[in-house]
C-alpha cells in the first residue's frame, strides 16, 4: 500500500511539473498540442528531439520555449555551413601563461542544446554530434568529457528539398529518439498569434517553472513504469516486422527498439499510469520509428512513404490481449478508456 501511495504522489508531481512546462510552452506555440506533448514526451524519455518542416512555422520558437521553462544550461548552435566540428564539441588551446593546452568547451556542454537548421552543416559537423548524443560525452585530443545531466539535443532542420541543406546520415537520425512535424497552424491559432505576437515577444516573457534537478527526479519517476513482457514482446514484433518488409531496405535497429519502450513509458507517466499499455505504443511507433525507416525503390514509385509503411506494419502485428498485461496496474489497464486491443 506505501508503494502504492508513493508512486501515486510521484505521478501527481510528474503531472504538476509537466503541466506547468506544457502551460509555459503554449503561450508561445498556438494551437499545437499534439507537438508539445512529443516534445516532453522526449525530455522526460531522456532522448533528443528533431524537428522537421518548412520555415518560419515555429520550429526554433518550440524548441526555446521548452529550454527556457526548465532553469537549466542552455546553449543555442547555429548550423552552417562553415560551421567546424570543433566549434561543437570544443578545442584545446595552449596557454602561453601556463605553458600548457586548456579546454575550451564547444557548444553541447549544456542541459538542453538546440541545434538550429542542423541539415544546412556539413556531415563533418554533423558527426559531432554522434558521441555526445549516444553516450553523453565528448571526446577531444583523447580527452573524455563527460556532460551534465539532463542532456537534451533538440534539433530543427528543413525539408531535404529546401535549397542548401544536406541529408542527415543514418546514424545520426537513429540518435534521435523522434521527430516531429510542427505544420501550419489552423485560421484560429494563426489569428491568435497576431494578437499576440505583432507587438510583443511572449518568448522574452517566459520563465523557468521547474529546474534540472527536478527534471531528473522526473525521469526517475519514468524509468519505473513497468513494461509487461507481452508489451516487450510486442515492440520487439514491431521493430522486427520492418526489417523483414520488402517495403524497406533500412528497419528499425535495437536501439530504436529502446526509443520506442522509453518514449512509450514516459507517455503512460505523464497520463498518470505506472504501466505502459500497446495504445502508448501505437501511438508514439510512428513519430519514433518512420524517420529512421528507408523505403526501398519500388515503394518510393508506387507512392508509398515509410509513414504508411508503418501504418501498415502496426496494422498487421497482433496486439497483447489484455489478460497478457500482467504486474502493476493491468487489472486496471485492461479495460481503460480508450484502449484498443485488437484481436
Amino acid at each position: 500500500m506505501e508503494t502504492t501511495s508513493a508512486a501515486t504522489a510521484d505521478l501527481e508531481t510528474l503531472a504538476r511539473v509537466v503541466g506547468a512546462v506544457r502551460g509555459n510552452i503554449e503561450r508561445v506555440i498556438e494551437g499545437k498540442p499534439d507537438v508539445v506533448h512529443s516534445a516532453l514526451v522526449v525530455l522526460l524519455a531522456e532522448g533528443h528531439l528533431l524537428i522537421e518542416d518548412v520555415p518560419g512555422v515555429g520550429k526554433t520558437m518550440l524548441s526555446k520555449a521548452l529550454a527556457r521553462s526548465i532553469d537549466c544550461s542552455v546553449r543555442r548552435i547555429q548550423f552552417t555551413p562553415d560551421l567546424l566540428p570543433s566549434d561543437v564539441t570544443g578545442v584545446s588551446v595552449f596557454n602561453q601563461n601556463t605553458r600548457e593546452f586548456e579546454f575550451r568547451p564547444g557548444g553541447v556542454f549544456a542541459n538542453i542544446v538546440v541545434g538550429d537548421e542542423i541539415n544546412r552543416a556539413s556531415p563533418k559537423t554533423q558527426s559531432a554530434l554522434l558521441e555526445c548524443m549516444e553516450e553523453r560525452q565528448v571526446t577531444v585530443d583523447n580527452n573524455t568529457y563527460q556532460l551534465d545531466t539532463p542532456f537534451m539535443v533538440i534539433a530543427t532542420q528543413n525539408p531535404i528539398e529546401m535549397e542548401g541543406t544536406y541529408a542527415l546520415p543514418e546514424a545520426q537520425r537513429d540518435r534521435f529518439m523522434a521527430r516531429v512535424s510542427v505544420g501550419y497552424p489552423v485560421e484560429a491559432a494563426e489569428i491568435a498569434m497576431l494578437n499576440t505576437h505583432t507587438d510583443a515577444r511572449p518568448l522574452d516573457d517566459l520563465e523557468p517553472v521547474t529546474d534540472a534537478g527536478e527534471i531528473r527526479k522526473l525521469c526517475g519517476i519514468v524509468g519505473q513504469v513497468y513494461v509487461s513482457p507481452a508489451i516487450q514482446q510486442y515492440v520487439v514484433s514491431l521493430t522486427g516486422a520492418t526489417r523483414r518488409t520488402d517495403d524497406l531496405v533500412l528497419g528499425a535497429s535495437p536501439r530504436a527498439t529502446l526509443h520506442l519502450v522509453r518514449a512509450a513509458k514516459a507517455h503512460a507517466a505523464i497520463m498518470g499510469r505506472d504501466y505502459v499499455l500497446p495504445d502508448d505504443v501505437q501511438l508514439l511507433a510512428r513519430p519514433v520509428l518512420a524517420h529512421r525507416l528507408l523505403p526501398s525503390v519500388e515503394a518510393s514509385m508506387g507512392g508509398r512513404n515509410t509513414a504508411s509503411i508503418l501504418d501498415g506494419i502496426l496494422s498487421g502485428v497482433a496486439v497483447p490481449a489484455p489478460s497478457q498485461q500482467s504486474g502493476p496496474g493491468a487489472a486496471r489497464g485492461a479495460d481503460a478508456p480508450g484502449s484498443r486491443h485488437r484481436a
